[in-house]
């Protein structure tokens, strides 16, 4: 192996490019709104309403409509087309499921449905606060309505259904309408809080003589909600009221920029998905996640039912060496220095409350605590504010030891697990030589692979984890690829006037010869489709994982557009797609993905709603002329029916991929229908074959745990996945395309 500093050819701004999905499309998120203090929030004062248009948005509005016409790739103008897309967007993101509006208010709102465009040529932005303004009082109204059916009397033995796809989901007509749609919203949330809290619940279902016994009521008879029914049902009752009082606080709280945000990127995702407006505080948040640190305490926070929930302590972090607060903790107030006032921030919005307790480093901030072990006590903590590294997000390896050789000996297999593509844009900008940059802490992980090798524990081949990546520095793709091929191009660019650029590694040598193999699933996107797209078309390693990537393949860039207008840094940020890529060998990654070389099994191959083909006014897939490139060997379709063939034989032996075949073809049934039951015997026994939500939830907070191992190898998919590199291994050496090392 050789070892050498590598250069991707630049771009005209390297440090900008990014190639990352637009998270909030596709992205595992969670019901309870899980926010770490340390990834990309959008931060805002918590404001009674929002304020009234200034000339700022104004400004704002002038040069996002300016810049998206300059250039975006589509060259399409802002006009009567994108008034009316941006108009369904806006709208869809303030209500998607269509339960706040009338179809008046709609109505009403239409006579803008074309104007957006002039209206943006006019910097004037009246219309989303005339939009808002009438949301919030939809919410109100609404909130007294759901409050109003938790103390109501419900029959879960009624066979009834409730609409919870947003495209069958139409706005309510008159009062009525969204009354009764409310109350089978409030049916829902309280079958939900049901089935959580008792979970024998649905154990019972299966053989059911009785399946409600544990909350003393019998199948077949009308369910009331009289106050003595037990603790599980008034606590149920008691979240629902709390959650839906503070439904209309939290809104009341956004504030202008946010509203702002929302509106002018309506108009932007109207060109593509990812073409987004950052406010100034999103573009802060943006930046840390990118460069993987910041000042503050080290925590995960969750908004619960209008509560702030401690999700995960950040091994390492000042709370964890401080050691008071622990997960679960449930956080209601917070005060500034040793003897600044408590705030109450019960019912805040957790980005405010982020906001609150993220401060420079060596500064204390004090919580007002209810400890998961004793709620009804409450504590303070002082917490002294210092830099947090977001170790969970960086780059991580493992070495696991798997299957027999020949010798007897094990294998040694390097994993190498990649969350994102991360890159310090102001270190690099600054040119700060130590900035922080996933290649060179990957670099960092082959050292330690060599180190092994020289030290007689030679590794036997490498896996990139890239399932769940959803990319990130175009720079950094090029540059880690890289690592694994010699001279060549890894990615080509194709511009607004239509000429293709290609991006290579410009230096001899490898840092990583061997047998490689990348980890993909359908969350894989953008720069990780660009490092699996080039390992194959070198032929330098395997794609193992789901049917296909992702399958974004344009890149973004960031536009400061305070830059832009006498150097003000208070605008905030552009992210205009600029640019589509291709694959060496000519393909594009747009819709199509990077297929898998072997696949494994899995639910998240099969989830609606995720992959950009899914997306609106998502580009089209195209080619262009494959490049020159070094071809390895080492994959190809004869490898890879091989190690199917041999995968296929022990998933099929399996229990636990049975289990996962089964939840899979309960998932195909499920994902199309348009309702759910609201029969409780009947929702009980679905959430018992297949709880998609919780299943998500569950793996989200799995990303999100600073302590979670780099590769579960008792996790049967892991299991799976080392099996086939061994299978991969002794089929290179039996075609002596392996380098003995």
């Amino acid at each position: 192996m050789t070892d050498s500093t590598r250069r991707a050819r630049p771009l005209s701004s390297p440090s900008q490019a990014i190639a990352s999905p637009r998270p909030r499309r596709w992205g595992w998120t969670t019901s309870a709104g899980l926010v770490a203090l340390g990834v990309a929030v959008i931060v805002a004062p918590a404001l009674a309403r929002p304020e009234p248009p200034t000339r700022t948005d104004n400004t704002i509005v002038m040069l996002v409509r300016r810049e998206l016409e300059r250039k975006h790739i589509s060259k399409h103008a802002v006009d009567d087309e994108m008034s009316a897309r941006a108009f369904d967007a806006f709208l869809e993101t303030l209500d998607p499921l269509k339960l706040y509006f009338y179809q008046s208010d709609i109505d009403a709102f239409a006579k803008d449905r074309d104007k957006l465009d002039d209206q943006f040529r006019q910097t004037k932005i009246d219309f989303p606060h005339e939009v808002f303004a009438v949301f919030l009082a939809r919410v109100e109204e609404r909130a007294a309505t759901a409050l109003k059916w938790v103390d109501a009397e419900h029959d879960f033995t009624v066979e009834e259904t409730m609409v919870t796809d947003a495209d069958t989901a139409t706005y309510a007509r008159t009062p009525e309408e969204a009354d009764e749609r409310w109350r089978k919203r409030v049916k829902f949330d309280l079958m939900i809080k049901l089935s959580e809290a008792e979970p024998e619940l649905v154990e019972n279902v299966v053989n059911p003589i009785d399946p409600l016994q544990n909350l003393g009521w019998k199948v077949g008879e009308h369910v009331e909600f009289p106050e003595d029914s037990g603790p599980k049902l008034n606590e149920a009752k008691d979240r629902l009221r709390k959650r839906y009082s503070s439904l209309a606080k939290r809104w009341e709280q956004t504030s202008s920029d946010e509203l702002l945000e929302l509106y002018v990127t309506a108009m932007t995702s109207s060109f593509d998905p990812h073409s987004s407006y950052m406010s100034p505080e999103t573009l802060d948040n943006f930046n840390i996640q990118m460069r993987l640190e910041l000042d503050g305490i080290g925590a995960s926070l969750r908004s619960v039912d209008g509560y702030t929930e401690v999700a995960e302590i950040i091994a390492g972090g000042a709370a964890d060496t401080e050691g008071s607060l622990k997960k679960g903790d449930t956080i209601i107030g917070v005060g500034q220095d040793t003897d600044g006032p408590i705030e109450d921030i019960v019912d805040m919005k957790l980005n405010d409350v982020v906001k609150l307790i993220r401060g420079k480093r060596g500064r204390v901030v004090r919580l007002q605590v209810k400890p998961v072990e004793n709620p009804n006590q409450i504590v303070e903590y002082v917490i002294t504010r210092d830099r947090i590294e977001l170790k969970n997000q960086e780059a991580r390896s493992a070495i696991i030891e798997t299957g027999e050789k020949p010798d007897g000996r094990p294998y040694r297999i390097g994993v190498i697990d990649l969350p994102s593509f991360y890159m310090d844009m102001d270190g690099a900008r600054a040119g700060i030589p130590d900035f922080k940059s996933a290649t060179r802490d990957v670099r960092r992980l082959l050292d330690g692979f060599e180190a092994e090798r020289q030290a007689g524990r030679p590794i036997d081949a490498v896996v990139v984890d890239l399932r769940f990546n959803g990319g990130g520095s175009l720079t950094e793709a090029v540059n880690l690829t890289g690592l694994f091929i010699d001279q060549g191009p890894v990615v080509q660019v194709k511009g607004t006037d239509g000429r293709v650029t290609p991006y290579s590694d410009e230096l001899p040598g490898m840092k990583w010869d061997g047998p490689l193999v990348v980890l993909s699933n359908r969350f894989s996107a953008s720069a990780s489709e660009i490092f699996a797209g080039a390992i194959q078309d070198y032929g330098r390693g395997i794609v193992v994982g789901d049917e296909s990537s992702h399958g974004k393949g344009t890149v973004q860039q960031l536009f400061d557009l305070g830059e832009r207008l006498l150097g003000n840094s208070k605008l905030g940020a552009l992210k205009l797609t600029i640019q589509q890529f291709y694959r060496p060998g000519g393909d594009s990654t747009q819709n199509r993905g990077v297929l898998a070389d072997v696949k494994i099994p899995c639910l998240t191959d099969h989830l609606k709603g995720i992959t950009e083909a899914e997306m609106d006014f998502a580009l089209a897939f195209d080619r262009v002329r494959p490049l020159r490139h070094d071809f390895h060997g080492m994959a190809g379709s004869e490898i890879a029916n091989h190690l199917q063939r041999q995968s296929d034989e022990r998933v099929a032996a399996s229990k636990e991929f049975s289990e996962d075949i089964r939840r899979i073809d309960k998932y195909e049934t499920q994902k199309d229908r348009t309702e759910i039951s609201l029969n409780l015997e009947e929702f009980l026994a679905e959430r018992k074959q297949l709880d998609a939500d919780k299943e998500t939830e569950e793996i989200s907070e799995e990303l999100n745990d600073s302590d979670r191992p780099v590769f579960d190898i008792e996790d049967h998919y892991n299991k799976e996945a080392m099996a086939i590199t061994v299978d991969y291994i002794r089929t290179l050496l039996a075609s002596k395309l392996a380098v003995a090392r």
